[in-house]
């Protein structure tokens, strides 16, 4: 009993000795969940601004951005003839880029006589490289250049383990995904400086945040325009120049012919009209975004998952959804 009783004393003398760390622990407990709590208001609070109330916003982009021409590289399909539409509607006359004649003159039509607005078109094949670039810019000559949409993409031949790409892969991939970007810019930002206004989106993918096995290359010139787009914002943020990187999930376009669970539109895949729609709203109001709302709930619950388990499941989806590919192309 007298042992009990002792026993008792000296942990209640313990705990009152340790009561001052105690406090230390509270303290820090709190401050952490009050960081938590901020954390989640912020992003939520940014989340509601930049995919809510940026659409209920009336815009004037001309004006805004110092120049009534908008310039879309990859014009013809997909998410790029999309933005041109979007563009198109609020009043920007367009510069369709892209390597189909046929196409061209076939959205450019479309454009202008839906919305009453001038169009240019310039057949270049980003593939080709430095060489193309000349003409383009004779294409931009005498026109201010409000907005530029660097959307023009692939995705290679076929995902496949790096020892297996094919060289001209590699070339494609790095002129049209990575090289295209800084290449374009270079055109319009003297004019945009000069005037002090403008905008440029530069259209990434979810891939150059997390690696996809065989996508690598990809994977490697999508997150070349994410740091590339970070540091020409800050450098342009006090010339009055909005730089916009967008950073897409899942949207139904032809690249996703890889991948036959995500060819089919839901609220998480849309068509292209739909994110083109959402995206547009949200520049000047995010300098980095997905664009649309469910795909910034996607890329969230993605980044939940710890990095040593992501690649091994993204490798078992894109394996298996390669097999389906193959089984469609038999069928």
């Amino acid at each position: 009993m007298a042992v009990c009783e002792g026993s008792a004393r000296w942990l209640i003398d313990e705990i009152m000795k340790a009561t001052w760390q105690v406090e230390v622990l509270v303290w820090l407990g709190i401050f952490y969940l009050c960081k938590v709590a901020l954390g989640v208001a912020w992003e939520v609070g940014t989340g509601l601004r930049t995919h809510l109330w940026s659409k209920m916003v009336t815009r004037d982009l001309p004006r805004e951005y110092g120049g009534r021409w908008a310039v879309v590289t990859g014009a013809t399909d997909g998410i790029g003839k999309a933005y041109a539409i979007e563009l198109a509607k609020k009043g920007m006359n367009i510069v369709l880029i892209s390597r189909t004649q046929e196409k061209l003159e076939k959205v450019a039509q479309e454009i202008r006589g839906q919305y009453e607005v001038e169009t240019d078109i310039v057949r270049a094949d980003f593939t080709d490289g430095r060489p193309i670039y000349d003409n383009i810019r004779k294409h931009l000559e005498g026109k201010e250049i409000g907005i530029l949409v660097n959307n023009v993409g692939v995705v290679g031949s076929v995902p496949c383990l790096f020892k297996d790409a094919p060289e001209d892969d590699i070339w494609a991939l790095l002129n049209v995904n990575s090289a295209a970007v800084p290449a374009m810019i270079k055109l319009v930002l003297p004019g945009m400086m000069a005037r002090r206004k403008g905008a440029i989106v530069n259209i990434s993918s979810m891939a150059g945040s997390f690696p996809l096995p065989l996508f690598q290359i990809y994977c490697g010139t999508k997150s070349f325009v994410d740091r590339f787009s970070e540091i020409l914002e800050f450098e342009c943020r006090s010339s009055g120049i909005t730089v916009q990187t967008l950073i897409p999930f899942g949207v139904v376009t032809n690249i996703m012919k890889f991948t036959p669970p995500l060819t089919k539109e839901s609220w998480m895949l849309p068509f292209p009209p739909r994110y083109a729609y959402h995206a547009l709203s949200t520049l000047g109001y995010a300098q980095c975004t997905t664009g649309y709302w469910a795909h910034s709930l996607q890329i969230w619950a993605l980044g939940t998952i710890p990095s040593w388990l992501r690649m091994p499941l993204l490798w078992k989806i894109i394996t298996f959804s390669q097999k389906k590919y193959k089984i469609n192309l038999k069928n």
